[in-house]
C-alpha cells in the first residue's frame, strides 16, 4: 500500500492546516493512500479533519519559536533552543533515517522541518518541502545571542532544506532561494461549512448583536481584557482560553457544540494574528478579519498584503488589543466591501498532483 511520510512542525497549528487538505486532495488520487504524521501536533487535531488512513509517531520535528503567548517571541530562547537541537543533530538524524528505512515510504513531505528533509535524503526517499516559511528565514529576522554562531546554525539550517527534491511554495509566501527545483502554487484552505443561524440560537442573538470570534492558533491567548469588553454590547466574542464567571460578552468557545472551523465559518468577523490557516480560510470564506501584528515574523508581511489584495482586514495595534479598544478596528472590517473576486484556494489539489506522481 502507498504510504506517505508526512514531517509537520508543531509551532502551533498552522502547518497541520496546510497538510491535512494536501493529504485530504492525495487520497482522492492514490488509492489505498496511508500517512504516517510524524508530529508532536496532537492527534485530536486530525481526528476530524485528515480523511485518508493514518497513524501518529509524536517525534520532535523542529524547534520554531519559543513564545511568551502568540504576540511575543522570545528571540534570546529561540535561538537556544535551535541550537540545542542542533547539537543532538546526528542522533536526531539517525533516529529519522531508521524510522524511514524500517517503513519505506514512497515519498516524505516536509511542512516544514528541515530535519525530515535531510533524513529523507540520507534514507534515498524523494522528499518535497510544502513551505510558506522556512525556519531559516524566521531565524534571520532575529540576531543571534553572542554565545551561539547564528551564521552557522542557519547555513545547516539551508543546507538541509537544499537537499529537497521539491519545494512547493504555497500562496501567500517570503521569497525563497535556496530551493533547487521549486513550484508556486495557490492558497490551501479547506474551511468548514457554515452554521450561522445554529450558532445565533445558541447564544440567543439579540436583533444586531454580532459574533466576534476571538483564536490566535495554537499558541494560546492567556486572556483579554474582559472589563473593558463589558460595554460593548453591539458584539458577542468567541474565545477559545478561559474566561471570569462574571463576563456577560465572552463565551467559552468550549461550550459551544461546534468545531473551532465550524466557529470560524459561522461568525461575523476573527480577532487573531495573522496566521496562515486562520488568515486564508477567512479570506476564502469572505469574513472580514481583525489582526494583531508582530512584526518580526517571516511570513507575516506576504499575508497581511494577500489579506487586504483578497479578502477584508483591519489592522488593531498591540497596544489597543491589550487595552480592549476593539469596537473601532472590528466596525471598520465589517464595513468593508466583500471582494467580487476572492481567490481560489487552489493549493491542495495542485501540491497533491505534484505529490501523486511519486507513487
Amino acid at each position: 500500500m502507498p504510504l506517505l511520510w508526512a514531517a509537520i512542525s508543531a509551532h502551533g497549528f498552522g502547518h497541520a492546516a496546510q497538510v491535512v487538505p494536501v493529504l485530504n486532495a492525495l487520497g482522492r488520487l492514490v488509492p489505498d493512500l496511508r500517512v504516517l504524521l510524524r508530529t508532536m501536533v496532537p492527534a485530536s487535531f486530525f481526528e476530524h479533519r485528515l480523511r485518508v488512513p493514518w497513524e501518529l509517531s509524536a517525534v520532535q520535528q523542529d524547534i520554531g519559536c519559543i513564545q511568551n503567548g502568540p504576540l511575543t517571541i522570545d528571540v534570546d530562547a529561540t535561538w537556544r533552543e535551535h541550537n540545542r537541537f542542533h547539537l543532538t543533530w546526528d542522533d536526531r538524524m539517525r533516529a529519522e533515517v531508521e524510522a524511514m528505512r524500517a517503513v519505506r515510504p514512497d515519498v516524505v513531505l516536509a511542512d516544514t522541518p528541515y530535519l525530515a528533509v535531510a533524513a529523507g535524503a540520507q534514507a534515498a526517499c524523494p522528499t518535497v518541502a510544502l513551505v510558506s516559511l522556512t525556519w531559516d528565514l524566521v531565524l534571520a529576522e532575529y540576531p543571534a545571542p553572542p554565545d551561539i554562531a547564528g551564521w552557522t546554525l542557519l547555513q545547516s539550517i539551508r543546507q538541509a532544506y537544499a537537499k529537497a527534491d521539491l519545494a512547493l511554495r504555497i500562496t501567500p509566501a517570503p521569497k525563497m532561494e535556496l530551493f533547487t527545483s521549486l513550484i508556486d502554487i495557490g492558497p490551501i484552505a479547506e474551511p468548514a461549512a457554515s452554521a450561522r443561524e445554529q450558532l445565533a440560537a445558541l447564544l440567543h442573538l439579540a436583533p444586531g448583536e454580532r459574533t466576534v470570534l476571538v483564536g490566535f492558533g495554537g499558541i494560546p491567548q492567556a486572556s483579554l481584557p474582559f472589563a473593558q469588553l463589558e460595554p460593548l454590547t453591539s458584539y458577542r466574542f468567541l474565545f477559545d482560553g478561559p474566561i471570569p464567571s462574571d463576563s456577560t460578552r465572552v463565551i467559552s468557545t468550549q461550550s459551544l457544540p461546534l468545531s473551532f472551523k465550524t466557529l470560524l465559518a459561522s461568525v461575523d468577523t476573527i480577532l487573531t494574528k495573522p496566521g496562515y490557516g486562520t488568515l486564508v480560510e477567512a479570506v476564502a470564506l469572505g469574513i472580514p478579519l481583525v489582526y494583531v501584528r508582530r512584526y518580526n515574523f517571516a511570513d507575516e508581511q506576504p499575508l497581511v498584503d494577500y489579506l487586504h489584495r483578497h479578502g477584508r482586514g483591519v489592522e488593531l495595534t498591540k497596544e489597543d488589543f491589550v487595552g480592549g479598544r476593539w469596537a473601532p478596528a472590528i466596525q471598520s472590517a465589517l464595513d468593508l466591501p466583500v471582494p467580487a473576486t476572492p481567490a481560489a484556494a487552489t493549493g491542495a489539489e495542485e501540491a497533491a498532483s505534484h505529490l501523486a506522481r511519486f507513487f
